[in-house]
């Protein structure tokens, strides 16, 4: 379920402090009811449970998401950013933008990473209890997804992500606005329908049925 911004800006995020020149392109309610204590679970099924890959960066990806429409956009995303270097290792955070760990207070930096994705080119910027970073530069943009674990006001918890996005120029703010109706016409709505049934299948109480 997609959530008005103030669900995100209204939280006492870490983010908002490492992050502020970014704009918040969008917010959604994760269905992974879970405990206090479950934003590392949600984490390492997000990334494929892979540690930290230093130096690591791939020229092409594959879908991160079930389904013919998604898999078809994000090959034909990944072909074209092939075609014109769009995700060149140049084009990446610590080469062609400062990566956002340069701006983390001591803390943070000192505190746990958290993991790469496997199937996307992000890299884990800062992990705590309950929000987690990632972050991702090619030739448009700058983005960060965020992970919050937040009360679900029934007794529970639940996930919580927000995506960030810093455009690189007119060429981001026209790719943006390109991708805007495909995000919001089948990559999302599969992406939280897939987040959902792993999170089902790999809880203690279906696994227990």
């Amino acid at each position: 379920m997609r959530l008005p911004r103030t669900a995100h800006t209204a939280r006492p995020w870490r983010i908002h402090q490492i992050a502020d020149d970014f704009h918040l392109e969008d917010v959604w309610a994760l269905p992974t009811p879970g405990g206090p204590d479950d934003l590392d679970r949600l984490v390492r099924q997000i990334s494929g449970g892979v540690p930290r890959r230093p130096g690591r960066r791939e020229s092409t990806y594959p879908s991160p998401v079930e389904g013919f429409l998604p898999r078809l956009l994000f090959a034909v995303r990944w072909r074209l950013g092939a075609l014109l270097g769009w995700d060149d290792r140049e084009a990446g955070p610590g080469h062609r933008v400062p990566s956002l760990r340069d701006r983390l207070p001591t803390d943070l930096r000192e505190g746990p990473r958290g993991p790469d994705l496997a199937n996307a080119p992000f890299t884990s910027v800062f992990q705590t209890h309950d929000e987690w970073a990632a972050e991702m530069a090619n030739r448009t943009c700058h983005a960060v997804m965020h992970i919050g674990w937040v009360p679900d006001g029934r007794g529970g918890h639940r996930g919580q992500m927000a995506v960030l996005v810093r455009p690189n120029g007119r060429l981001g703010r026209l790719y943006m606005a390109a991708i805007k109706p495909f995000r919001y016409l089948g990559v999302y709505q599969a992406l939280l329908r897939q987040m959902g049934r792993e999170w089902q299948a790999g809880s203690p109480r279906t696994a227990a049925g």
